[in-house]
């Protein structure tokens, strides 16, 4: 990183690296893992900009790998209702205590997370969702985004209700993230200028971001439905015990 010192550098990139083997792997909560790193090392208006930017890198990279699994027929109505889900969100961040609803939402999470370990993977809801469902999800996942930065945490629950495999999960998943995270950065952007300090992060972030993505994909093609399963169980608890910290 420009400026920093190697033990900075060193932690920053270690970060990057940790959260897109992560995503890499389940598709989501890059900057959940990796802001561990960086927001102990940058300052939040230098972070928060990376974190989405290398987090946006590693889904259009997953996105590109995982092409041939998209469900073009079930994202448009998931995509359209999260975008819808945001707007309301950004109202809830100023009438609402955010900080309540991130810990409320990760006591959920963890919880979910804690009773799906425990049992056998298989579906509990019908297959056949419906595109009013895709919908009312996806605009749940807007609402949630928006106030926890975690837009992929509800889809990905409501693939695991439904059993669905792993590639058909982050096909339906994945084009649904990149999405709202290009909306999130969008709206960043009408507000706040990406400047140039934070491109040259960017840049020098890239090498440990594509070893990162590299590893995590290739680690989710070798890894069974069961294993994937297990993976993103365990990332969902990490993550909503990180909102409640």
């Amino acid at each position: 990183m420009p400026l920093l010192d190697p033990v900075s550098f060193a932690l920053i990139s270690a970060g990057i690296f940790a959260g897109a083997v992560v995503s890499g792997l389940v598709g989501f909560a890059f900057s959940a893992v990796a802001g561990i790193a960086l927001l102990h090392v940058l300052p939040p208006a230098e972070a928060v900009p990376l974190m989405m930017a290398c987090s946006l890198v590693t889904q259009f990279a997953s996105l590109l790998a995982l092409r041939r699994s998209v469900s073009w027929r079930g994202c448009p109505l998931l995509i359209g209702g999260g975008m819808i889900g945001v707007v309301p969100a950004l109202y809830l961040l100023n009438h609402v205590e955010a900080q309540t609803f991130r810990i409320g939402f990760g006591i959920f999470l963890a919880g979910y997370a804690a009773t799906m370990l425990l049992r056998p993977a298989a579906a509990t809801l019908s297959c056949e969702s419906g595109g009013l469902r895709h919908a009312m999800v996806g605009f749940g996942g807007g609402i949630i985004g928006g106030l926890t930065a975690m837009p992929g945490a509800l889809p990905t629950m409501w693939c695991d209700l439904l059993g669905m495999p792993k590639d058909q999960q982050r096909g339906l998943v994945q084009p649904y993230i990149v999405v709202l995270q290009l909306f999130a950065l969008a709206l960043m952007l009408a507000h706040n200028s990406f400047t140039t300090k934070a491109l040259l992060n960017l840049t020098c972030s890239l090498p440990a971001l594509a070893a990162g993505v590299a590893v995590g994909i290739a680690l989710f093609r070798r890894v069974s439905n069961a294993t994937f399963r297990s993976a993103v169980l365990v990332v969902l608890f990490v993550a909503g015990v990180l909102l409640t910290i």
